[in-house]
């Protein structure tokens, strides 16, 4: 069957790179249905909210450092893989080099944090120490999964969907059996860790499958040198987006304790659950932006302005779907998670924004403007610090929701105040009236009329 184009993509390019981003979706979509099912619906019920906290926090936490220790390599690779195919041995195994070595120097870092937090918030953490360091591995062991870059590049999201939906669905499994044994709550801070090897594994195992070997890899250290220069803003760029990401629940971990933060996370768990469709259609349209803008300007530009309506248009309609279904889906919790109702229908809307955002980095890294996406993303997270300061105490979680809505807002049209990014930023603007789709829509139907 053939699929029809986006007005501005080659329709046999588009259709390769459409069927990519199919592959990628739907891997995601499995994982969203089990997510659903299984994370944020049986085990929140399983666990009651101050033990879904308690589950929850170790996450968080490591969120703030393992956006570092990845450096920023993920996307540089796939545009370095795209770009140097016959590099495609020194750029993984210089990474991966990378990677682990970043994993392994954080780790302390994190254990400071969680003492600090410890020391001086109003609330003792929802973990232990012991929960806390059993977890942060996770930055050593998914230093493998740079494997999934050489993927990205390639255009094989078939193998990402392997991987992930059947991670997703062993991982799924494990968590039932411990429910239907009524294991304790450290046995499901182990799955934290096990779900991240079964991804590794699996890559691993696929990637050796297609004729590929980790050991011939090898370390270069002009390449590690370059891909530092490029990724360390990128990696910073990570935390800050952590930070406008995550530190809301810190801080309702902190000043209204483990129950809240329970709640707030089913919100967030449902709310971000969807923010897998903007990376997905964004990293596999990449090529295909990519080889425009070497060719034509204008096209590369029309491109973008494409890519930036589809995301408007997904985004909006998650968005007024999940706000309708909200209050169908808070009868199948407990009492507990009531406040959580409201919260997700103001939280939802903070997607917008986050896929314009994450369509826009795509586009900073062609431009290779790395260093602005740590700007925008340390503005961001400013923002969001402080509203949570005032909002939290005041409003509750709800307040949470409305501090993240702005700060996403704050952060995507940051580019507005850059000069060389402020036509982009336009482009995303008029995205947001979806003035082509709808040129589009008149065009056919007038062709239909006559």
């Amino acid at each position: 069957m053939k699929i029809p184009a986006l007005p501005g993509f080659n329709p046999e390019a588009f259709e390769k790179y459409f069927k990519n981003t199919g592959w990628l979706l739907m891997a995601r979509v499995g994982s969203l249905f089990i997510k659903m099912l299984v994370t944020t619906v049986a085990l929140p019920s399983y666990l009651g909210s101050a033990n879904f906290g308690t589950y929850s926090y170790p996450l968080v936490l490591l969120a703030f450092f393992t956006g570092i220790s990845t450096m920023g390599t993920d996307g540089l690779i796939t545009r370095q893989i795209i770009q140097h195919p016959e590099k495609e041995n020194e750029l993984l195994g210089s990474a991966l080099r990378i990677r682990i070595i970043t994993g392994l120097l954080v780790l302390p870092l994190i254990y400071i944090t969680y003492f600090f937090i410890a020391q001086y918030a109003p609330e003792a953490p929802a973990a232990t120490f012991k929960q806390i360091v059993l977890v942060s591995f996770i930055c050593i062991i998914q230093a493998v999964q740079i494997i999934d870059s050489f993927f990205q590049a390639k255009v094989k999201g078939k193998m990402i969907m392997i991987v992930q939906v059947g991670g997703n669905i062993l991982s799924a499994a494990i968590k039932l059996i411990l429910i239907l044994l009524k294991a304790p709550l450290d046995a499901f801070i182990w799955t934290l860790v096990i779900d991240v090897l079964i991804l590794q594994i699996g890559y691993l195992a696929l990637y050796r499958k297609l004729g590929h070997h980790i050991s011939k890899w090898k370390y270069d250290a002009t390449t590690a040198k370059e891909l530092i220069k490029q990724g360390w803003p990128l990696a910073f760029s990570s935390l800050f987006i952590t930070f406008y990401m995550k530190i809301d629940q810190l801080m309702i971990d902190a000043i209204l304790g483990k129950s809240a933060l329970g709640v707030y996370t089913v919100v967030v768990n449902f709310s971000e659950s969807w923010y897998f469709i903007p990376v997905a259609i964004s990293t596999s349209l990449f090529p295909a932006i990519m080889n425009a803008r070497k060719g034509s300007p204008e096209l590369y530009q029309k491109r973008l302005g494409n890519l930036y309506e589809l995301m408007v248009f997904v985004s909006v309609s998650v968005a007024l779907v999940v706000t309708f279904l909200a209050p169908f889906i808070f009868k199948y919790y407990k009492p507990e998670y009531a406040p959580g109702l409201h919260t997700l229908q103001v939280h939802i809307w903070a997607g917008v924004f986050t896929f314009l955002g994450t369509a826009s980095a795509q586009y900073l890294i062609a431009e290779g403007l790395t260093k602005i996406t740590l700007y925008r993303t340390a503005f961001g997270a400013i923002v969001n610090v402080v509203l949570n300061y005032f909002f939290i105490p005041k409003f509750g979680i709800i307040g949470a929701a409305y501090a993240t809505l702005i700060a996403y807002f704050a952060s995507t049209f940051f580019l507005l105040f850059i000069k060389r990014t402020r036509p982009n930023a336009i482009l995303m603007i008029k995205s947001l009236f979806l003035l082509g789709l709808l040129s589009t829509i008149k065009e056919r139907f007038s062709k239909i009329n006559r």
